[in-house]
């Protein structure tokens, strides 16, 4: 039961940061595409939002080490 709640856990800690790097890309390829000229300045948002997400999931998976881990 053990081992299911943290892979249970750790699922659920990859999956939402996962999806917002979906997201904020798929945003991003759209919005370079209306408008090319603003490149830089979507790039510079995505790179930070990519950032903020992949803190997100190294967090999550801190806390599911110190939990669970002997």
């Amino acid at each position: 039961m053990k081992n299911f709640t943290i892979i249970l856990i750790m699922l659920i800690s990859t999956l939402g940061p996962s999806a917002v790097i979906a997201a904020v890309g798929f945003s991003g390829v759209k919005a370079i595409g209306r408008n090319p000229s603003a490149s830089p300045k979507i790039l510079i948002s995505m790179v930070l939002a990519f950032v903020f997400a992949e803190a997100i999931a190294i967090i999550g998976l801190l806390v599911v080490y110190n939990l669970f881990g002997q």
